[in-house]
């Protein structure tokens, strides 16, 4: 039951942000929605779930405190400025015919089913049966979510004041968090999620919750957020030199260089 009430609630939640970002004919503004999305799957598993516990309160805290956070650093960012370059492509590639059922389809609703495949371990731990004891697992999903989110908000936080710094203009941040990886925010996002599911599980049996952390592990590190940046810094001679001392993803053990 609360799986179907979580997505139709995603569901409206997307056509809510289509209809907004048609608005202000920028599609970009779904990369805001992202934060919020999550925290509408855990408030809306919180109000309808049959039994409150210590674990799925938890869920509720850290997620909200993630989502939150993203959703208000995002809209920040973002909210007057012109169309992201990604999505500008994406309107060229689809011409002028049916652009905006393609613009709703594979930007809101495809966020949206990926929002609800990383966000299983929220759902799932208000809809099975209810944990009354947590395990030590659980509990070192606690630690794992806070390193994510230091390393997530405390990268994003150095890189604002950094640009705020005219001083700095044209030039690369690679001090604090950036010296230990050169992408600080989407590797805390991904601890984040990888704590969000240990936090979530119950036994053995709910090792399969496993897609959610991998997903957004894999989908920041191939897909749509590391690679976009290293693309577009790989020419620059000081990005050059920075990727050679810098790990990619992984603080200090991770793969150096290009």
């Amino acid at each position: 039951m609360i799986y179907g009430i979580v997505a139709s609630s995603l569901l409206l939640y997307f056509i809510f942000w289509f209809i907004l970002s048609k608005v202000n004919n920028n599609y970009s503004l779904v990369d805001i929605a992202w934060g919020g999305g999550f925290v509408v799957v855990a408030w809306v598993g919180f109000i309808f779930t049959s039994s409150r516990t210590l674990q799925n309160e938890l869920i509720l805290i850290l997620v909200s405190l993630w989502g939150i956070r993203l959703f208000v650093h995002l809209a920040r960012r973002n909210w007057n400025k012109p169309e992201d370059y990604r999505y500008v492509n994406m309107r060229k590639r689809w011409g002028s015919k049916w652009v905006n059922l393609k613009a709703f389809l594979n930007v809101f609703i495809l966020q949206g089913i990926l929002l609800f495949i990383i966000a299983l371990p929220v759902i799932h731990s208000f809809s099975a049966m209810p944990l009354t004891l947590m395990h030590w697992w659980n509990f070192s999903g606690l630690i794992v979510w806070l390193i994510g989110f230091i390393f997530e908000a405390g990268g994003d936080y150095q890189l604002t004041k950094f640009k705020k710094n005219p001083n700095n203009h044209g030039t690369l941040l690679t001090s604090g968090l950036w010296s230990v990886t050169r992408h600080p925010n989407y590797f805390g996002e991904a601890l984040c999620w990888w704590g969000v599911f240990l936090v979530s599980i119950r036994n053995f049996s709910d090792s399969w919750l496993l897609i959610s952390p991998l997903l957004i592990t894999l989908l920041l590190l191939f897909v749509s957020g590391v690679p976009l940046l290293e693309k577009k810094y790989k020419n620059r001679p000081d990005f050059q030199q920075y990727a050679q001392k810098t790990p990619k993803f992984f603080p200090f053990i991770g793969k150096k260089g290009l």
